[in-house]
């Protein structure tokens, strides 16, 4: 069993808390990615649990074994770094073995792994060529077979894609994702990417100022944001925000923008309740509002400022009051700039937060289940 607990986790360089208070569970097997902008403490997580900076508080267990204080070689873990960190005066074969002869495996054993790692990574023709002789591409996939073929219990990946071009990170995203999925690892990646994270991770961890807003599966991450920054931070184009005053309106609780009012799920009425006559946030994807050429009474009218043809959707912005918005709509969907557009919001689609903590605004049920 390689299940990872992370429990109270602090690290401070000076008067910087890099780590403050992460508590996080990962499951044996799972593949979990740490996600968030430079700076967020994702790195400096990850190398805690490597055992290459160690922590100032809390504790890290792998399996049942507490390995806090162990030195890396203790863990039973293998890295992959941003730079790979391969030996160019190795051939391939040797890099890929060294970890191998570092544990003193026979010779037998080592042929047999690096074989095997070689086929699965496609560089099986390639063991007798030096890293300046393979493309980046290549020279990655060396790093990863390195890692895998000690077959330590947990695998930790540092933005092993960061330094491959676009076409070059979708191609190797796939393979990785099919490869950690069939050897059953327990794996921890950090990226700042969001595509990677949506695309790879079974649990992601949104990271900022060295804690975890979020911790949760990719859809619901993305559909339903505990936090002002994930929803702003994850998505292309990210999450719409628009501020609303919570008020009553012929008995029904409303959120009124401009003099537009929108009549939230009434399983949110409850917690709405409290911010009656205050401000709160309202947040939507580009892709959940409805685009109409004629008006309608449950639509808001707005102005077209720019319209993107992205080939499989339209991407429009528009000006609601003082805040811009992104809508997706069909291709078929033309307006032309300045023209008057009604925009449709499935209350269903909404994400409520409050306007100073940036916390989602949740119904007593969800409450209960985060």
């Amino acid at each position: 069993m390689a299940r990872i607990l992370i429990e109270n986790a602090v690290k401070k360089f000076g008067d910087f808390v890099a780590v403050d208070n992460v508590n996080l569970e990962i499951e044996d097997q799972e593949f979990v990615v740490l996600l968030g902008p430079s700076g967020c403490g994702k790195t400096t997580l990850l190398r805690a649990v490597a055992g290459l900076g160690m922590l100032d508080d809390g504790r890290i267990l792998i399996g049942e074994r507490d390995v806090t204080y162990l030195p890396p070689r203790d863990r039973d873990i293998s890295m992959v770094f941003q730079s790979y960190a391969i030996f160019p005066h190795m051939k391939v074969y040797d890099n890929i073995a060294f970890g191998l002869r570092m544990q003193k495996a026979p010779k037998k054993i080592i042929e047999e792994r690096v074989a095997e790692v070689a086929e699965l990574l496609h560089i099986e023709t390639m063991l007798d060529r030096y890293p300046s002789q393979m493309s980046g591409g290549q020279r990655q996939r060396i790093a990863v077979a390195r890692a895998l073929a000690v077959e330590s219990k947990v695998l930790l990946m540092d933005e092993p894609l960061s330094n491959l071009d676009a076409l070059l990170r979708l191609e190797m995203r796939a393979e990785l994702k099919t490869l950690l999925a069939r050897l059953a690892t327990t794996t921890i990646y950090v990226t700042h990417d969001q595509i990677e994270a949506l695309s790879m991770g079974d649990r992601i961890a949104v990271m900022k100022n060295g804690r975890i807003l979020q911790y949760d599966h990719p859809t619901r991450v993305y559909d339903r944001p505990a936090h002002h920054f994930v929803g702003g931070f994850i998505g292309n184009p990210p999450m719409n925000f628009l501020p609303a005053l919570v008020e009553k309106h012929e008995g029904k609780l409303t959120a009124r923008i401009g003099t537009f009012r929108i009549t939230p799920e009434a399983m949110l009425n409850s917690a709405l309740q409290a911010y009656e006559g205050k401000q709160v946030i309202m947040g939507i994807r580009a892709e959940n509002m409805e685009a109409l050429s004629i008006p309608a009474d449950d639509a808001l009218e707005v102005e077209v400022m720019v319209l993107e043809p992205l080939g499989a959707q339209n991407l429009l912005t528009i000006h609601v009051g003082q805040e811009t918005l992104k809508v997706s709509t069909h291709p078929d969907f033309t307006a032309k700039m300045g023209q008057k557009i009604w925009l449709r919001f499935p209350s269903s689609k909404i994400r409520w937060m409050d306007k100073d903590s940036g916390r989602a605004i949740v119904p007593d049920l969800e409450k209960v289940m985060a």
